[in-house]
């Protein structure tokens, strides 16, 4: 075993070979998706959902998977009570607002499909949600925010309008199930989120940024065109297809594993000093550094590095495709 102190482990391209070549036209396909992806936002929505769907096809068996919703141990559990009411809809027209409390060590989770989700302190133990809609040809009253109540706390869903008269608009908490179309409708729904200590944070959205700031509970974001920055003094996870992420955290108990995804961007954690953690780390066009000593497993491999950090213990795991991995060590 190699101890290894702060290091930058390069990735260059090399073309000696076919096998290398290919790999380097596979980079060359992503970084075309991912401005298709981002000029696909300015047309229909549904495109963008299939172009979506196409990045996770080919990002799938390096990713292992995107969009699921959030592994168990990650964070608390979320049930549906057998009891739970059904989704309340806001019927009103205009920005939609929700106030109501969410017990520590429960989560606020916020289901998008176009738009950025924002997350900031709460001034005081209440969360607090506004979704303001936009759009430039569709009408916005026809997408609905629906909000359930359950045992794990409270999941708020942008809900888009169906062709079929049998449809019905539903918000369920593990996200599989939820039902919306967004077939010819551009309404874009941009979130913020206001969180209390102690509750943990859950965003997801498709076409959007995350952002979740100095909140003090778990969180954990997906996205698929997007960004991810997240501060928190709990710890947390991000996915995402199209965009860089920056994390810093402030608790490194975290249960098992987390993961931080992208395909397309760099990926910079500030984790804490006295972290102690196994990690692997991947990246092909791009560099790993790390201000932690590193004490590495087998041979350094050009696209794969992994060992232990401290102790060890618990799994970090860091992956992208194209762009640089950062661990530093918080201030």
């Amino acid at each position: 075993m190699a101890v290894l102190g702060p290091e930058i482990f390069k990735r260059t391209n090399e073309m000696s070979n076919p096998a290398k070549k290919d790999r380097i036209y596979k980079i060359v396909l992503v970084l075309i998706i991912g401005l298709a992806a981002i000029s696909g936002v300015r047309k229909d929505v549904n495109e963008f959902l299939s172009l979506a769907s196409d990045i996770q096809g080919f990002a799938d068996p390096w990713l292992g998977g995107v969009l699921p919703t959030v592994q168990a141990g990650t964070l608390p559990v979320i049930e549906v009570c057998p009891s739970t009411e059904p989704a309340k809809t806001q019927t009103s027209s205009g920005d939609f607002q929700w106030t109501g409390r969410v017990e520590a060590g429960k989560a606020i989770e916020i289901r998008g499909i176009s738009g950025s989700i924002n997350a900031e302190p709460a001034p005081g133990n209440e969360v607090q949600v506004v979704a303001k809609k936009t759009a430039h040809r569709s009408n916005p009253d026809e997408v609905k925010v629906l909000f359930v109540e359950h045992q794990g706390g409270v999941t708020i869903c942008a809900v888009y309008p169906s062709d079929d008269p049998r449809h019905t608009m539903t918000c369920e908490p593990d996200g599989n199930r939820n039902s919306s179309n967004v077939r010819n409708n551009d309404v874009q729904v941009d979130f913020t989120v206001r969180v209390p200590t102690g509750v943990n944070f859950i965003g997801r959205t498709v076409n959007g940024d995350i952002r979740a700031a100095s909140l003090s509970g778990n969180v954990s974001s997906k996205t698929v065109n997007g960004s991810i920055s997240i501060t928190t003094s709990g710890y947390a996870d991000a996915k995402t297809v199209n965009g860089e992420i920056v994390v810093r955290m402030g608790n490194s108990d975290w249960p098992n594993s987390i993961e931080f995804k992208t395909v397309n961007g760099s990926i910079t954690l500030d984790l804490p000093a006295n972290l102690n953690t196994r990690f692997s780390a991947d990246t092909f066009n791009g560099e790993i550094s790390s201000d932690f000593p590193l004490n590495m497993e087998g041979a350094i491999s050009r696209k794969h590095v992994s060992g232990t950090i401290g102790s060890g213990g618990r799994e970090l795991l860091i992956k992208t495709l194209n762009g640089s991995i950062n661990l530093r060590r918080a201030g």
